[in-house]
């Protein structure tokens, strides 16, 4: 295929995952705003809670979309077994992580000051489908079927808001608000399923690619999605213990504005990632793909400082208007973690190790940091602060590494081209 057709594929595909994920979006973030008007900042703080617990626990599926993207992109040869061998890893994965948050479940519910042992089990149960998805989603992004990718997104997203809207309308409540969250999360994996319903015809097998391989790869991929996973959502944690509940439930409001700029450009990160597998593409990649994102991000952040009151209707209305003049600092906090999250992914392409002890070294400056925070406005500027040292050290680590990879020929069946 010539540059120009590889070009437009990537443009038409870029255009289809961002439609989806943008309805994807649009309605969990309908959802969110939704809670958060009829739950008010005392109830929402704890649902945030929990999902951002359930973003941290996402990091395994996440692990194994990675996993099988990047190892379909790299093999063409092998899509049978890889795609037979995620498929299986990403079941037993999932009923392996909703067993251990069975059993965690008391500590879910004192962390998170839940008001129920109920909604607590709820996330053990949510976990399994948020889990299974992973491996399906990765086989069609590795594969680049955007169209049936973008069907996997949208249901993961439009279940939610239409249950959540029928149940909170019922009755608000912590555990209903969850539990929207846990059935919509069967959508996606029904719909999953079905895509890749049809089995290929066995062809080539490899060593590299049998389940304990993509085991032993998903396991490296889960602690570097874990550790910026957990950097961008344990401040609500801390939040929720070094300020009064009040207050953490604005913190939380504020949150809603971060995800939505973390959120947003994400369609360029799904795209993006089977690119940078390929040695010879992922400079070239990596920074376009850097400055969208950064553009996008100061459209947003700028708007927020200019029309505050018209973010704060996105975020729950006049009851959290006590953080108006604090909004823009949500929405470059949503920024800089946007930018990181695509810094990571080009970590996973390139199959890099070291680097992600960086986010571990952040996360507990973050936790640490964080914690001497009496505020909440000295909150959210010590997170911005500790987020954006690792992003400019992230980013020059990354140029060093990308220019001594484009320069060093990759051994004869490599996985990272």
């Amino acid at each position: 295929m010539t540059t120009a057709g590889t070009a437009g594929r990537a443009a038409r595909g870029g255009a289809q995952i961002a439609g989806a994920m943008f309805v994807m979006n649009v309605a969990t973030y309908g959802y969110t705003v939704l809670a958060a008007r009829l739950l008010g900042p005392g109830s929402y703080g704890g649902f945030a809670a929990v999902m951002n617990l359930l973003l941290v626990v996402s990091v395994v599926a996440l692990a194994l979309q990675a996993t099988a993207a990047r190892r379909i992109s790299a093999d063409v040869d092998h899509v049978a077994q890889i795609e037979r061998g995620v498929l299986q890893v990403s079941w037993y994965a999932a009923l392996a992580l909703g067993g251990v948050l069975l059993l965690l479940f008391p500590v879910v519910e004192r962390v998170l000051r839940l008001d129920s042992s109920a909604t607590a089990l709820l996330v053990a149960a949510t976990a399994v489908p948020l889990t299974a998805m992973g491996g399906q989603a990765g086989v069609l992004q590795g594969e680049r079927r955007w169209r049936a990718l973008g069907a996997v997104y949208v249901a993961a997203g439009v279940p939610r808001l239409l249950i959540g809207v029928s149940l909170l309308a019922w009755q608000p409540s912590e555990f209903l608000a969850v539990l929207a969250v846990g059935v919509g999360a069967l959508a996606p994996v029904a719909t999953g399923w079905w895509l890749l319903r049809p089995q290929r015809t066995t062809g080539a097998e490899a060593d590299r690619h049998r389940g304990t391989a993509i085991l032993r790869e998903s396991l490296a991929n889960s602690q570097a999605l874990l550790a910026y996973f957990a950097l961008s959502n344990l401040d609500i944690v801390v939040a929720r213990n070094v300020l009064g509940g009040y207050e953490s439930g604005l913190y939380a409001g504020g949150l809603i504005l971060t995800k939505a700029m973390l959120f947003l450009p994400q369609f360029v990160v799904v795209v993006a990632f089977p690119s940078m597998v390929e040695t010879a593409q992922r400079a070239s990649t990596l920074s376009r793909s850097l400055g969208v994102i950064a553009g996008l991000g100061a459209l947003g952040t700028l708007g927020c400082a200019l029309l505050p009151e018209l973010a704060l209707v996105f975020i729950g209305g006049g009851e959290f208007a006590s953080i108006l003049d604090r909004l823009w600092l949500f929405a470059l906090l949503g920024t800089v973690l946007a930018m990181l999250q695509l810094l990571v992914y080009s970590v996973l392409a390139r199959q890099g190790r070291r680097s992600s002890v960086l986010l571990w070294l952040a996360l507990t400056a973050m936790l640490v940091v964080g914690s001497t925070a009496e505020t909440l406005a000295g909150l959210v500027v010590r997170v911005i602060v500790v987020d954006a040292t690792l992003l400019a050290v992230l980013l020059a680590l990354s140029a060093w590494l990308l220019r001594r990879d484009a320069s060093t020929p990759q051994p004869t069946g490599s996985l990272t081209r």
